[in-house]
């Protein structure tokens, strides 16, 4: 039986997202262990808690019974989050949080085939009730689109290569299980390589076959139009690409290389920015931390604010 998930960064968390009463949002609810300490050091606060895992959510909407009619639950993707707000009263928010990490008890769940230390079936789904394996989807995905989603999801190395060897071990019907995957990552490096190389290809694949990438990149685009002015947004990613998505949306287009080029034009308003950055540089976890839960280690926490 898997442990209760610990919370990444919670200290830090609360410390950027308490903004005083209002509707909060966890969009990826999890374990419960960020909203609970949410909702115990704001008494004014109110959460909707989603996710697209339906056992995560039966599972943290047992630990919040106790707060009532302050809590309301939703069993939704990030592009899905709009329509469980307007569902909700379509009240503005005064804080978000987007914890894009797994929890312990998908990573330590074999049968959900997250992790490559343990052996079961290849599924990767974030909710198994949708959509296909992971398995299926490499048995039919072309090469081409296999490198470039090993490379942008997971820095994988000599993408193109691994790629090829997969696609012909998928076909085969050789990539059903976890096993398979490492053993078929092993003879394409010629023998076992670091740890690290496996969790960036499972990783690159959990992300491709959950749709994750764009998720993030919708929740980005509706985000502003739901959050009221002052609204605080805190996002902890796991990953480079992640990182680079959240940093390009919510820094907008002024200070970019890009618009620091522009002339400015005489009378002209400046664009208007949607929103204030501020962490002024990523947030990690302290070494204290990491040695408690390793896995922790890779978490880069930004805090954003709505602008009036």
């Amino acid at each position: 039986m898997s442990t209760r998930h610990e919370p990444v960064l919670l200290a830090e968390t609360l410390r950027w997202l308490r903004n005083g009463p209002g509707l909060y949002l966890d969009a990826t609810l999890g374990d419960g262990g960020h909203a609970e300490a949410l909702l115990d050091a704001e008494p004014g606060a109110r959460l909707l808690g989603c996710d697209r895992d339906p056992t995560a959510l039966e599972r943290a909407g047992g630990r919040l019974t106790r707060f009532g009619t302050r809590v309301r639950l939703a069993h939704a993707t990030f592009r899905e989050v709009p329509d469980a707000l307007t569902a909700a009263g379509g009240e503005r928010l005064v804080g978000a949080l987007f914890d894009l990490g797994l929890s312990s008890r998908q990573i330590d769940d074999a049968a959900r085939g997250m992790s490559f230390t343990q052996d079961g079936p290849l599924d990767l789904r974030m909710d198994p009730t949708r959509g296909r394996t992971g398995a299926e989807r490499l048995r039919q995905v072309e090469e081409e689109e296999l490198g470039a989603v090993l490379r942008e999801h997971g820095d994988v190395t000599g993408a193109r290569a691994l790629a090829r060897a997969l696609v012909t071990e998928a076909r085969r019907g050789g990539l059903e299980t976890t096993r398979a995957l490492r053993e078929a990552v092993d003879r394409a490096h010629g023998g076992s390589p670091h740890p690290r190389r496996y969790a960036q290809v499972f990783q690159a694949l959990r992300i491709w076959v959950n749709g994750e990438a764009e998720d993030l990149d919708a929740a980005l685009e509706w985000l502003p139009e739901r959050m009221g002015p002052g609204g605080v947004v805190v996002t902890l990613a796991y990953h480079s690409g992640e990182d680079r998505r959240i940093k390009r949306a919510l820094r907008g287009p002024v200070g970019t290389r890009f618009a620091r080029r522009l002339p400015e034009i005489p009378g002209a308003r400046p664009p208007e920015r949607p929103w204030e950055e501020l962490t002024r540089r990523v947030v990690t976890p302290s070494q204290a931390e990491t040695v408690r839960n390793p896995r922790a280690r890779s978490a880069r926490l930004r805090a954003f604010r709505r602008t009036r």
